[in-house]
């Protein structure tokens, strides 16, 4: 069972992929994996015959415990057999932040304003996660420990979202950015990769275009500010919503396949917005960079002025910023667009992602 989150002790295997006896390669889809946030896919870790469905149907399973076996079809069922007994009878499951990278959070002041963030890793190369419209650093939550198993990352909680003061001032993506800078200033980092979501890519892709020497990579996930089109009810549904049912039918939009959407999300959301000030500033933001089904600020044709790489990744049934939005960038630029995901695509297809990402870093370096 995978650790998805810094909160997570188990999760629950909610449905096989495949059948016993299957080959698979490593990379494949096995087992929908339920936490409190959404229903996520685990892929196969190696190639091999899915010899034993060791957690069975809404088996509920403790981070680091056995869900399944792969092996070669050499192996004996006997051996089978006496590897999972003498797993489970070894098996100790680890208290709540006991497993993973060293993580921090805290807290920095910023031009008056407090900035909540999230550390995780100790690599001497470090990376900043901005989370987009109405999220936190938890969007990220599947993404954090795979990301800092080489790296220092840092997610980050925009003003006006998660932990972070929410006085937003003009809400503008210019003020954004200066609080960005003003956070690296802060934790004491000169140069970082920059990985941002939705909003949150728009925030890394000023920042980028201003301070250039800063950014050793900048990674955009379905990125704002890269065309005009913008599903603007759904902005507004987000900023009224005030009832679960409300609320639940504009958090399925970002998600390709709605049944991943758990009531325990929608709560978390419901709980954010009901904080004091939370409202005002999403509704600030959007005046800036929303205006009905359109977007105000347009970044797309400043890409030949960034010397560092950059990688586009968007999910091909995204409802929020349509896909085309990655079409026709200059060829410098490396875009993937994977099938079957929404726009929270590093949430739902968060292993192919993460891969992405960690490959991209490696290539591009921090020098």
């Amino acid at each position: 069972m995978p650790k998805w989150g810094l909160t997570m002790t188990e999760g629950k295997s909610a449905d096989w992929l495949v059948p016993e006896k299957l080959e698979v390669e490593a990379g494949v889809e096995v087992v929908e994996i339920e936490t409190d946030k959404i229903l996520s896919p685990l892929e196969a870790p190696v190639a091999g015959v899915l010899r034993r469905q060791v957690a069975l149907q809404d088996a509920l399973v403790p981070v680091s415990g056995l869900i399944g076996v792969i092996a070669d079809p050499a192996v004996s069922e006997a051996e089978i057999d006496e590897f999972i007994s003498s797993f489970q009878s070894r098996f100790v499951p680890a208290a709540a932040g006991e497993s993973g990278a060293a993580r921090l959070t805290a807290t920095v002041e910023v031009c008056g304003h407090s900035l909540h963030y999230l550390k995780i890793g100790d690599g001497e190369e470090a990376a900043i996660l901005i989370h987009g419209f109405g999220g936190d650093l938890n969007t990220w939550l599947y993404n954090h420990e795979a990301l800092a198993a080489d790296r220092s990352v840092y997610a980050l909680d925009l003003r006006g979202h998660g932990g972070s003061s929410k006085q937003v001032g003009c809400a503008t993506l210019d003020q954004f950015a200066g609080d960005l800078g003003g956070f690296l200033d802060a934790i004491g980092l000169t140069k970082v990769h920059i990985a941002g979501h939705s909003m949150g890519g728009a925030v890394g892709l000023q920042f980028a275009l201003r301070h250039p020497g800063r950014v050793a990579s900048l990674t955009l996930i379905a990125a704002a500010g890269l065309g005009l089109e913008i599903d603007g009810a759904y902005i507004q549904g987000f900023i009224t919503a005030g009832r679960r049912k409300e609320m639940s039918s504009q958090i399925e939009k970002l998600f390709a396949d709605p049944k991943l959407v758990t009531r325990r999300l929608v709560e978390d959301v419901l709980k954010f917005k009901r904080l004091d000030g939370v409202e005002a500033s999403l509704r600030a933001i959007a005046g800036q960079l929303y205006a009905g089904d359109r977007q105000i600020t347009m970044l797309r044709d400043r890409f030949s002025e960034l010397p560092m790489p950059v990688l586009v990744i968007w999910g091909t049934e995204d409802r929020i910023l349509p896909p085309s939005h990655a079409e026709g960038l200059p060829q410098t630029v490396r875009v993937v667009t994977i099938p079957g995901c929404g726009h929270m695509v590093h949430m739902e297809a968060a292993q192919k992602v993460n891969r992405l990402m960690t490959h991209f870093w490696d290539s591009a370096g921090a020098k």
